[in-house]
């Protein structure tokens, strides 16, 4: 190998790769200062903030193949241990004024869309652009305002307060860039002064760009990388990232009140669900094929020893590569359940082994407290509630006594309807519900 750089080559890259595609595949392991487009070659140059970023990179994409839009494509250390040409996309940042803030979050516990930053940052002054983006430091935004003085005041306003009680601080510097470049009116990406750019690449899913198309049809791309980002430029302590075996073996069910919905519903906060198959010779055996990998690796870390149903469930990789297709198996390919069709990267955030306290979205505008209690108060003893609204939409969270009854609630209450509405249901990591007071 090349001796260490900051600076990394990357080859085979396309026309059809754009520098956000690249960003988005270092972004996980630091701070991006320079990106060079060698277009003639199909080429690029990409300098980290510092060698130890780039030496993480390079040694996690020599287990996981990278891969942007479908293209395999190839890295390695520059002969260059510095770009003297300053790309327009460098993300630097400092404190000489600029109309463009970079927004870094911190604590972050709800996730936050485009709409939110603008509900936030738009009382200071007409926001033009709004781009997100996941890195190392974690969920980031760059906010352009029309004038550098609405910027100035927003920074002065708005640094170190958090947008949620108790979460999801705010730490505000100036950009250097001179123009936010947006392509898609989404929910990572808005440009306020032409609402009519397109919400996603003509001809491509609503996949993150760069997801290539996986043979089940899930994105696939630098899952690890997603995964990464989400857990703030590193995988949790023994996940390895570089499992391929996708199908997880689950054992010592209670199959008396097990089913496959139930087991969906649970696996699911980890990956997507290809098919489940429960095992008639073995009825407390079961077997889930999850969308990829990572996903089954997610699976066994976080599920192992968790109680169901008066059981502690063992869960470890099947020796089957997959679940063969038949009349005794589930398919929620297609089912729009799924919870990684689309941003992938925030549904890794909220990845972790099973709480007393669970979180309930898409709830309809009119319910109540004692509804939701009502709905799920069979599942255990419920310590405290609060229904609170986010971004105009209702949602709750919901303690338990144990972690096993709020277990019990979210296999058995998920996708359920309540007022009309099917309601989502994953676990928090909020040990506590805070009241409004500050």
């Amino acid at each position: 190998m090349a001796e260490a750089s900051k600076v990394i080559h990357v080859r085979n890259v396309g026309h059809e790769i754009s520098e956000n595609d690249l960003l988005q595949l270092f972004q996980p392991f630091g701070v991006i200062t320079k990106l060079v487009m060698l277009r003639a070659k199909n080429q690029a140059l990409l300098q980290m903030q510092d060698i130890p970023s780039a030496i993480n990179a390079m040694q996690f994409y020599t287990n996981v193949q990278p891969t942007i839009r479908g293209r395999n494509v190839y890295v390695q250390f520059s002969s260059h241990q510095e770009l003297t040409t300053m790309d327009q996309n460098a993300q630097g940042r400092g404190d000489e004024p600029n109309r463009i803030l970079l927004v870094t979050i911190h604590h972050m516990l709800y996730p936050i869309t485009v709409e939110v930053l603008h509900q936030v940052f738009s009382p200071h002054g007409f926001v033009e652009k709004i781009v997100t983006f996941q890195k190392s430091a974690g969920f980031q935004a760059l906010i352009q305002y029309q004038g550098r003085q609405n910027a100035i005041s927003a920074r002065t306003s708005l640094q170190g307060r958090n947008i949620y009680d108790g979460c999801c601080q705010l730490d505000i510097q100036f950009s250097n860039l001179d123009e936010l470049q947006v392509h898609y009116n989404n929910e990572r990406s808005r440009d306020f002064t032409n609402p009519n750019l397109p919400t996603e690449q003509k001809g491509r899913s609503s996949q993150h760009p760069g997801y290539g198309d996986a043979g089940v049809g899930f994105p696939q791309m630098a899952n690890a990388a997603a995964i990464a980002a989400a857990f703030g430029g590193g995988l949790p302590p023994g996940i390895s990232g570089t499992n391929d075996r996708c199908t997880v073996l689950v054992s010592n069910l209670n199959p008396d009140r097990i089913d496959e919905d139930k087991l969906f519903n649970l696996f699911s906060l980890y990956g997507n669900i290809v098919r489940i198959k429960l095992l008639r010779n073995k009825p407390d055996h079961a077997l889930v094929q999850m969308g990829d990998g990572f996903q089954a690796e997610l699976a066994v870390h976080f599920l192992k020893g968790a109680m169901l149903f008066g059981k502690r469930l063992e869960v470890n990789f099947s020796k089957h590569p997959n679940i063969t297709q038949g009349t005794d198996t589930h398919e929620y390919v297609n089912s729009n359940l799924n919870r990684f069709n689309r941003n992938a990267a925030k549904n890794y955030r909220y990845c972790c082994s099973p709480t007393k306290m669970v979180h309930l979205s898409t709830l309809p505008q009119d319910v109540t407290e004692e509804e939701i209690v009502n709905h799920l108060a069979e599942h255990g003893t419920i310590v405290n509630t609060k229904l609170f609204e986010m971004n105009g939409k209702k949602q709750a969270l919901v303690m338990f006594e144990t972690e096993e009854q709020a277990t019990e609630a979210l296999v058995s209450k998920h996708a359920t309807s309540l007022g009309g509405s099917i309601i989502r249901i994953s676990f928090s990591q909020l040990q506590t519900i805070r009241e409004n007071s500050q």
